[in-house]
């Protein structure tokens, strides 16, 4: 079946850096858009990024503009989210989902604290 597995989260001080994981498995993972979501304690999810099938092409919310990367190695069924400069508004819980915005599968989630 689907599966989408998050790692890499935890607790980081601020503008310290974390780099997010997701495996994908049960679909073709090269054919499909694939983006990052959060959600913070008591507030509603919130798309971060989304990574294109065609051409690498990004974007991203303008909350973490110029401070996250999104990639992805297709051959590794893989997706990645690299977050530097990372403040204290960015504690969420992480998730990867196939497609575009929130997309139409969802991972558990990972966890990141950002706090001193």
């Amino acid at each position: 079946q689907v599966q989408l597995v998050e790692s890499g989260g935890g607790l980081v001080q601020p503008g310290g850096s974390l780099r997010l994981s997701c495996v994908a498995s049960g679909f073709t993972f090269s054919s499909y858009d694939m983006s990052w979501v959060r959600q913070a304690p008591g507030k509603g999810p919130e798309w971060v990024s989304t990574i294109y099938t065609s051409g690498g092409r990004t974007r991203y919310a303008d909350s973490v503009k110029g401070r996250f990367t999104i990639s992805r190695d297709n051959a590794k069924s893989t997706l990645y989210l690299q977050m530097n400069s990372l403040k204290p508004e960015d504690t969420a819980l992480y998730y990867c989902a196939r497609g575009r915005g929130s997309g139409d599968v969802r991972g558990q989630g990972t966890e990141v604290t950002v706090s001193s």
